[in-house]
């Protein structure tokens, strides 16, 4: 029998609700596989703040880096908005992917057959087909480079800088490659070559890779153009790489062009398999507790924690296709429920997924 050691983090608001799902469904999925999962629940985000003053409680951080990967649910919420910056629960996310190496952030958006009528997008658009992956850089560029204020000609200034050496473009240039090579062979890269600095080394640099990967189609968008393409016809794209700031951007319209940010996962991952895995969407503390959170985007968090981390990939289409078959059987949550189907909670989904197993 195989072992793993998982750091759970449940974190605020729905992050609670929707780990409790998860993690029954990892548990039923690992026994099929003659597997044992350890779970190591941990505090981090607002409710580390409430009981240890801090976001990102020094023994959370250590507990992480003993284990095989880390399942994270949401931190956050309005109870915390008004502390410093550096001492909100977001920060807790910043402190887990720089003190664990987490370079690359994987956001896969896909519209699934069932849902397509959630798209805000038209008919004729969402028709063509959606599943794309965003692969952002995640410990580098504007939001770990140089800040600060200063007075210029006698006024109140600040300033944040973009910055990017050789090597931290070419391992995230490598993930997305990587990537194509398993889906469509094809690369976006985003940046701002016509005005940044950071964005013209960013593409002399994947241009250098992608000639180790003869078989990938690479292209090159500005982000204002990209921003657009994906509101005029998302199946164009297969992966998308970019830097920090603008992937944080674009995958989170990525992520609306699907219909719901409750269906998506992602994964942070560095060189080796160790990673961590949560779903785009915020704590929501108004809903926390009420059995209403839709818990499907922590399940496929914890699929893709299985493929990447643990190297089980058939565990991962199982959780895939029982997610499918429930969707496709009509049961919906609140945020994806349309006339006709099958409105339940955050419990019975679980439950739902969990008998298709």
């Amino acid at each position: 029998m195989k072992e793993f050691k998982i750091a759970v983090i449940p974190g605020d608001g729905i992050g609670v609700d929707i780990t409790e799902q998860a993690l029954k469904v990892m548990e039923k999925v690992a026994a099929k596989y003659d597997t044992k999962l350890n779970f190591t629940e941990l505090k981090a985000g607002g409710c580390a703040i409430d009981a240890f003053g801090t976001p990102l409680p020094t023994e959370t951080l250590e507990e992480c880096k003993k284990s095989d990967a880390v399942l994270l649910g949401a931190v956050g919420g309005p109870k915390w908005d008004t502390l410093p910056g550096d001492q909100r629960p977001e920060k807790a996310l910043l402190g887990l992917r720089g003190g664990l190496g987490l370079y690359a952030n994987l956001r896969p958006a896909k519209v699934y057959d069932v849902l397509k009528s959630a798209s805000p997008l038209k008919d004729s658009i969402i028709e063509k087909g959606v599943d794309l992956l965003v692969v952002r850089e995640l410990v580098g560029g504007i939001y770990f480079g140089e800040r600060g204020r200063r007075t210029v000609d006698g006024l109140n200034a600040a300033y944040d800088t973009e910055q990017y050496n050789v090597e931290e473009i070419k391992r995230i240039a490598h993930v997305a490659f990587k990537s194509a090579m398993k889906r469509n062979k094809k690369v976006t890269s985003v940046d701002k070559a016509n005005i940044l600095e950071a964005s013209r080394l960013w593409r002399e640099t994947v241009i250098e890779v992608s000639k180790e990967y003869p078989e990938v189609e690479l292209n090159h968008l500005y982000v204002d153009n990209t921003a657009m393409q994906l509101v005029k016809d998302p199946s164009q794209f297969d992966v998308i790489l970019t830097n920090n700031i603008f992937g944080d951007i674009l995958s989170d319209e990525a992520s609306m062009i699907t219909g719901s940010i409750g269906m998506l996962a992602s994964s942070s991952l560095r060189e080796d398999s160790f990673g961590m895995y949560e779903p785009i969407h915020g704590s929501a503390p108004d809903i926390a507790g009420m059995d209403l959170a839709n818990p499907l985007a922590q399940i496929l968090s914890a699929a893709m924690l299985f493929e990447y981390s643990l190297g089980m990939a058939e565990a991962a289409r199982d959780i895939e296709a029982a997610i499918e078959r429930v969707l496709n059987n009509g049961y919906r949550t609140g945020d994806i429920y349309t006339e006709g189907m099958k409105k339940v909670g955050t419990k019975e989904m679980g439950a739902l997924v969990l008998a298709e197993i």
